[in-house]
């Protein structure tokens, strides 16, 4: 299997997000949970996105997974690769964009890094290196209260110089709505001034289109799935890929079961989630404080989904309200919170599993990490999408038998997400 296009995801929804975008624009994706085992059989795709967890991770943890799957990559084909980081940036000081972004262009043989997190579908955006949520600077929007990745700056250039060795440039968006040729010159200029890794401006989707061409002629970038729509669009246009959409119809066929949703994120998009599925599905909302104190809210759990679960689908929630979490955060320290919750929320799920659910929905990025890893699925064909970023995962190779899976970012989604991928699931 030759590739046109290889991704290192940074976590599993992200993951999930890219192979959807690439699929829509005409490449077959198939998602792979880590570097896939030599046995597992995968389909003959353009596109292969390898799933890590290593946002959160330490830096070193991050750099030495990501070179890994790069390697696997580069041994298949792939001529660029992009490492695909979340459309607002979540990171800390520490890293990881700025050392993993780093480390891959360094494999590749160095050169400039075009960086954007930018994507106009989902309400992101980057104008003179500043990222905007919503029309809201980044540090204004509810984003700046993540539990893991607060962001307080919205200047992208700040904040990958502050996690990065060598400086970092911005090409802006005149420099972009002046074409290929244009940014290639500004490229070379800050390759000569030193400059190893650019932040580019994006607001709409020619501007993708723009930055994907000129990407497409590097080793390595670094964005959101944004950027990937660029990289897709320009692979079609350079007449390597047939154009059309690849077809979705294989991941969706039945597979019967029970059904549930399982979720962890803490964002206001999927508290609001939580509230509007309350009205048509059961609901138990989890303790946090009591997660933490052991295993009796879990079992409690189960056995709450399990005198319920067969008279249709059951939501089991770890969300909470960002002053709980913070809370939480300052009795236990935040890794310790997190971790306790994550694995919570992937014990439950796998019971779940065990008892008939074949059909799961994911809310959370870091809970949906957690839950695959559990399952311990191998990778994914990418069905069609039920939101923008979301879609419909079978997967593939799994001890469990056939399963449809959405894997949701905590701010992606309409207030009816829950019910409008349990409708897309047979």
């Amino acid at each position: 299997m030759a590739i046109l296009l290889g991704s290192i995801a940074d976590d599993y929804t992200g993951a999930s997000d890219l192979a959807n975008t690439l699929t829509k624009n005409g490449l077959r994706t198939v998602q792979t949970v880590g570097i896939p085992d030599p046995s597992l059989a995968l389909p003959d795709v353009d596109a292969v996105v390898v799933s890590l967890k290593i946002r959160s991770v330490p830096a070193s943890d991050a750099i030495a997974a990501a070179a890994s799957a790069e390697r696997w990559l580069r041994q298949r084909g792939a001529g660029h690769v992009l490492y695909k980081i979340c459309s607002t940036f979540d990171s800390t000081d520490a890293g990881n964009i700025g050392p993993v972004t780093e480390a891959l262009s360094e494999a590749a043989g160095g050169g400039v890094v075009l960086v954007t997190p930018a994507f106009p579908e989902t309400g992101r955006t980057v104008y003179l290196g500043h990222l905007f949520v919503g029309g809201q600077p980044l540090n204004e929007s509810p984003l700046r209260d993540h539990p893991l990745n607060p962001m307080h700056d919205a200047n992208l250039v700040r904040v990958l110089t502050r996690q990065s060795r060598n400086a970092v440039g911005l090409i802006d968006l005149t420099t972009i709505a002046a074409g290929p040729g244009a940014v290639k010159a500004r490229l070379d200029a800050l390759s000569t001034a030193g400059i190893t890794a650019v932040i580019a401006d994006a607001i709409f989707e020619r501007d993708l289109e723009t930055l994907g061409e000129v990407a497409l002629e590097t080793p390595v970038s670094t964005g959101a799935s944004g950027l990937g729509l660029g990289l897709a669009r320009a692979l079609v246009r350079s007449g390597r890929k047939s154009s059309g959409a690849a077809t979705t119809a294989d991941a969706i066929r039945p597979v019967g079961g029970l059904s549930a949703i399982v979720a962890g994120s803490c964002s206001k998009a999927t508290l609001h989630q939580l509230d509007i599925a309350e009205r048509s599905m059961p609901v138990l909302r989890l303790d946090p404080e009591r997660l933490l104190a052991g295993p009796q809210e879990i079992a409690a759990a189960i056995s709450w989904a399990g005198d319920r679960i067969s008279a249709g689908p059951v939501v089991i929630a770890a969300s909470a309200a960002p002053e709980t979490v913070s809370r939480l955060q300052s009795l236990h320290g935040r890794e310790a919170s997190g971790h306790a919750i994550e694995t919570a929320t992937s014990i439950i799920t796998a019971e779940l599993v065990e008892r008939g659910v074949r059909r799961l929905v994911v809310a959370g990025g870091e809970t949906s990490g957690a839950a695959v890893d559990r399952l311990a699925i191998p990778a994914f064909l990418i069905g069609p999408e039920i939101a923008p970023g979301v879609p419909v995962l079978r997967t593939v190779g799994n001890a469990q038998g056939d399963m449809l899976l959405a894997l949701k970012s905590g701010n992606f989604g309409g207030e009816d997400f829950f019910t409008a991928a349990l409708a897309m699931m047979h």
